[in-house]
């Protein structure tokens, strides 16, 4: 697993100021999915999030 590892470094190093802020934001999307309605959570909110997971899934189905 060391390869999967260094893409989620570069992954963090991109996107993120560390490995705790996306998993901030990967929580933030696991609690939008059992309260998602309208003006529950900003859209920047909600983009963050969804950006995070389809960076994680891109790189997971490579």
């Amino acid at each position: 697993m060391p390869q999967m590892e260094g893409i989620f470094l570069d992954l963090f190093e991109d996107a993120y100021a560390s490995p705790a802020e996306l998993a901030e934001v990967l929580d933030l999307g696991i609690e939008m999915l059992f309260y998602v309605e309208e003006g529950v959570f900003s859209k920047e909110d909600m983009r963050n999030v969804l950006t995070a997971l389809r960076k994680i899934t891109l790189e997971l189905r490579k």
